[in-house]
């Protein structure tokens, strides 16, 4: 998802800053890039998606997901569970078609309870600004058909064999980060808490534009990095750079991600 860059897009710093960090990244001048990247988790006994991209809708590169899917080997038919980690379109779209068919038919949905009592209450959605309303109606539209069928889970839960949530509010909330373990090995995925990693890894008290509480948002990445270098956890993240994993050491009040070849195994 490629857009323009703007001084909203990291609200609390100077866009030259933004920008220089930015083109190290090796970034065009004047753009940012989100990548989209899923998580699929094969627990021995389930399928799991962690969030299901976009559905196409957001235009551009997007709407290759089930492409890639298809690619890496699976069908949606087999999609045991699905968890939802906030209710951002480019996470749940997803879960319908261009049509509005449900994509994947056997999957028991998901999603963190805070996220709907937010996002689903009709006195808040009509209370927000005209602009900020799209969230609330594409919840209406992704979840409505179904909202007897939604599983809603508290954050610190097991939702799957070795996958357990992590409370992450800020971005939404009821945004939610992940801790999957198999045998002695563990992954943090932070999700949207970091959302570009040459930019918020680096510059933790930076704020995001997409953030519902900002404050919060630094809070809770400071939190969740901290624990991966203290605890040498591999880290992912939705939207940064396929294949979207590494390793989070501390410098000071800043924190580098030294991020791992493709052919890493945990």
């Amino acid at each position: 998802w490629v857009r323009d860059l703007n001084e909203q897009y990291v609200p609390n710093a100077p866009i030259a800053e933004v920008q220089k960090v930015l083109a190290e990244g090796f970034l065009p001048a004047g753009k940012t890039r989100t990548p989209i990247t899923t998580l699929a988790v094969n627990t021995g006994s389930k399928l799991v998606l962690l969030d299901t991209g976009t559905g196409g809708r957001l235009g551009g590169a997007t709407g290759s997901w089930s492409d890639n899917f298809a690619a890496a080997g699976f069908n949606p038919a087999q999609v045991d569970t699905i968890v939802i980690s906030h209710f951002h379109p480019d996470h749940i779209g997803g879960l319908r078609t261009k049509d509005e068919q449900l994509v994947f038919p056997n999957a028991e949905v998901m999603v963190p309870a805070p996220e709907w009592a937010f996002w689903m209450d009709d006195a808040r959605m009509n209370a927000a600004p005209e602009a900020g309303r799209g969230v609330f109606m594409n919840a209406r539209r992704v979840f409505g058909s179904i909202a007897g069928k939604i599983s809603r889970f508290d954050p610190g839960k097991e939702v799957a064999p070795g996958i357990v949530t992590v409370a992450a509010p800020g971005h939404t909330p009821g945004h939610t980060a992940f801790i999957i373990t198999s045998g002695s090995a563990s992954l943090l995925t932070v999700v949207d808490s970091v959302n570009h990693p040459a930019v918020w890894v680096r510059n933790p008290d930076w704020h995001f534009f997409f953030d519902t509480d900002r404050a919060l948002g630094v809070q809770t990445r400071k939190q969740l990095l901290d624990r991966a270098a203290a605890d040498k956890l591999p880290v992912t993240a939705y939207h940064w750079p396929f294949p979207a994993l590494g390793q989070v050491t501390k410098e000071g009040s800043s924190y580098r991600l030294h991020p791992v070849a493709y052919s890493h195994t945990l």
